[in-house]
C-alpha cells in the first residue's frame, strides 16, 4: 500500500531545507533565527469548575515566533508534528488519553531559513476521563481487516447544514449515487487497532506492486490551499477528482461534551475535504455496521454529513419466495408490440422532468425483431421521437417478482428506464400513488445503473433508492428485477440485491401497479444532449412476472 502523500514530500523538502546542516547560501537570501517564540494551550472545556478540561484530553497548541517559517510540535512519547500553521492538536498515540489528571510537556520548535530554530517548552495539566466501549472498538476496528466506505445507495449519504443543527442533511443531501462521478465512492478507509488510519484512495487498484494515483473529493478552497495546486477544473465550490495517492495517518477516539468523536491527525479525512479540524462527532451508530458522523468546515460555515459503512454493496444473498409465472412477454413476434399487453403514452410536453422528446406509436420507435423489444429514440431535424410503453388497464398487479432482461443505450442525453406505477395514478397523483424504478440509466453516467422507489417524502431528488456499476451494460444483455413483497422492496442486477427498502401499511405498495418501458431524452436526469446524436435503443430480450 502506498503511504506517501503529497503534503508529505513537501514536509520533507522542508525539513531538508530548514533542519539540515548547510554554509549559508546569498542566492538564498540572509538566514534568519525566529525570536519572541510564544506558546499558548486551549485546554478544551477548561473553565473555573474544570480547570484540567472536560475529560476529552484535548488540547489546542498555537505556536507563533517572529521571523518564523514552520513549526514543529515534539510530544512526551516522542512523536513529532510539523505544523506549518503553528497549530496542533495531539492525537493518535501522541494524544492526552491516559485516564485521570496528567501533566505534559510538549517542546515546541520555530524554524527560520535555513534550519535556524529557536525552541521552547510547555507544560499542561490535562483531565481524561473518555475510555471507548468495547462496542465501538470493535465496531469501528473489528478483526482488523474491516474497511469503511461512504455508503453512496443510501439517500442522503453525504451533503450538509447548520453548524450545530441535529439534523442531517439539512440544507442538501445527496441522492443514492448522486456523486458516482467524484473521487468519493471508491475510497476505503481502515481503523487500525494501533492507532493509525489508513485511506485508500483507489480501492479498485489497491495493488502495493503499482503505482496508480487514486483520486478524492473536495472543498475548493480548502483542498488546494492545504493539499497543493491542481489542473483538475472546480465545479462550482468542489474539486471532484483531485489526484492523490493512498496515505495513513493517525486516529483516536475523544468525547468533547460527551459526544464519540473520531479525530483524525494532520490532513487526514473521510468521504470529502473540508478542512476544520478532522474530527468527525459520531451522530448514530444504532444500524449495524453503519454509521452517520458530521463534521465542521475549516470556515464553520456548514456542519457536513455522512453516512458510512463497513459492507461492501452486493453481499446479500437472494432467494425468491415468488416462482409462479403469471404473466410474460417474450418479444418473439416481428412487428409491433403485442396490442394485448401494451399500449403507448403519446405526445410532448416534457413529462414532468424537462424531456425533449416526443412520444409516438410508430414502428421506428417501437418494433419487436430478432426476438427483442427494440424502443429507439431517434434526433428528426433538432427534435427528437421515441416510445413510452405501459400495460396500464391491461395488466396490473400487486406483488411478485418482476425480471426483464435488457442491453440499455451509451448515447449521452439518453434517459432509459424499466419502471412501475401505481394503478390509482390519475386520482392520487404522483408520488403518492407510488413508482418503482427497476432500472434508469443516463448515457451521461455511463454504465450506473439506479434503482429507486419515489413516494410521498421521499421523490423526486429525495428519492429512496441506490446504484450499482453494470461495466457492460451498454454492450451486454444484463438481468433487471424487482422483489416486491408486503414486507419489503429488494432492486437487483444480475441476481445482486443493491437497493431495499422496508414496505409497511404506510407507503403506496400496497395496491395494484402496471409495469413502462421508455427512453426518454435529456430532461432533469438525461442531462445534455450529444449535438452528434443519431439514435439510440434499449433492447428488451423478455420481461415476466412471478407470484
Amino acid at each position: 500500500m502506498k503511504t506517501e502523500k503529497n503534503i508529505t514530500r513537501i514536509l520533507l523538502f522542508l525539513a531538508i531545507i530548514f533542519i539540515g546542516c548547510q554554509d549559508d547560501d546569498p542566492t538564498l537570501g540572509e538566514f534568519t533565527t525566529p525570536t519572541n517564540l510564544q506558546v499558548t494551550a486551549e485546554i478544551v472545556g477548561q473553565d473555573a469548575n474544570n480547570p484540567n478540561g472536560d475529560g476529552s484530553g484535548e488540547v489546542i497548541f498555537t505556536a507563533i515566533a517572529n521571523n518564523a517559517i514552520t513549526y514543529k510540535f515534539v510530544y512526551p512519547n516522542g512523536g513529532a508534528q510539523v505544523a506549518p500553521s503553528g497549530v496542533d492538536s495531539p492525537i493518535g498515540p501522541n494524544s492526552f488519553s491516559t485516564l485521570g489528571v496528567n501533566t505534559y510537556v510538549v517542546t515546541v520548535l520555530a524554524y527560520g531559513t535555513g534550519g535556524n530554530s529557536t525552541s521552547t517548552t510547555i507544560s499542561v495539566d490535562v483531565l481524561a476521563t473518555y475510555a471507548p466501549p468495547s462496542e465501538l472498538l470493535d465496531l469501528l476496528v473489528g478483526d482488523g481487516t474491516k474497511t469503511w466506505r461512504v455508503k453512496s445507495e443510501a439517500n442522503k449519504h453525504f451533503g450538509l447544514g447548520p453548524v450545530g443543527g441535529l439534523v442531517p442533511c439539512e440544507w442538501y443531501g445527496a441522492g443514492p449515487g448522486e456523486k458516482a462521478s467524484t473521487g468519493m465512492y471508491d475510497d476505503r478507509y481502515v481503523f487500525n487497532i494501533d492507532g493509525t488510519f489508513t485511506h485508500i484512495t483507489n480501492s479498485i487498484n489497491d495493488d502495493p506492486n503499482t503505482d496508480v494515483t487514486g483520486t478524492v473529493f473536495g472543498r475548493d478552497p480548502y483542498i488546494v490551499n492545504d493539499l497543493g495546486p491542481t489542473t483538475e477544473v472546480p465545479n462550482g465550490a468542489d474539486i471532484e477528482n483531485y489526484s492523490y495517492n493512498d496515505y495513513s495517518g493517525e486516529w483516536v477516539l475523544i468525547a468533547p461534551g460527551g459526544v464519540e468523536t473520531i479525530s483524525l491527525s494532520d490532513l487526514s479525512f473521510l468521504g470529502y475535504y473540508t478542512g476544520g479540524s478532522h474530527s468527525y462527532e459520531i451522530f448514530d451508530r444504532s444500524v449495524p455496521n453503519e454509521m452517520t458522523i458530521k463534521t465542521t468546515d475549516a470556515n464553520s460555515e456548514f456542519d457536513w454529513w455522512f453516512v458510512i459503512t463497513s459492507e461492501e454493496e452486493g453481499n446479500e444473498d437472494f432467494e425468491s419466495i415468488y416462482n409462479n409465472l403469471v404473466w410474460a412477454d417474450e418479444f418473439d413476434v416481428d412487428g409491433a408490440p403485442n396490442a394485448a399487453n401494451w399500449t403507448y403514452d403519446l405526445g410532448a410536453g416534457g413529462w414532468g422532468n424537462a424531456e425533449e422528446q416526443t412520444y409516438t406509436n410508430n414502428l421506428e420507435n417501437a418494433e419487436i425483431s430478432d426476438g427483442t423489444l427494440k424502443i429507439t429514440a431517434i434526433a428528426n431535424g433538432g427534435s427528437y421521437t421515441s416510445a413510452r410503453l405501459k400495460s396500464e388497464n391491461l395488466f396490473e398487479f400487486t406483488y411478485g417478482r418482476i425480471e426483464a432482461r435488457a442491453k440499455l443505450p451509451a448515447s449521452a442525453g439518453s434517459w432509459s428506464a424499466m419502471w412501475m406505477l401505481g394503478e390509482d395514478c390519475a386520482t392520487n397523483p404522483w408520488p403518492a400513488c407510488g413508482e418503482i424504478d427497476m432500472m434508469e440509466h443516463i448515457g451521461n453516467n455511463l454504465n450506473i445503473v439506479y434503482g429507486t422507489l419515489h413516494y410521498p417524502g421521499n421523490s423526486g431528488g429525495n428519492a429512496d433508492g441506490s446504484t450499482i456499476a453494470v461495466g457492460t451494460a451498454t454492450t451486454e444483455f444484463h438481468d433487471y428485477t424487482v422483489e416486491w413483497t408486503p414486507d419489503t422492496i429488494k432492486i437487483l442486477v444480475d441476481n445482486t440485491v443493491y437497493h431495499t427498502t422496508a414496505n409497511s401499511t404506510a407507503l403506496p405498495y400496497n395496491s395494484d401497479f402496471f409495469l413502462i418501458l421508455n427512453v426518454a431524452m435529456g430532461g432533469t436526469l438525461g442531462g445534455t444532449i450529444d449535438p452528434a446524436f443519431t439514435e439510440d435503443t434499449l433492447e428488451i430480450d423478455y420481461i415476466r412476472v412471478y407470484q
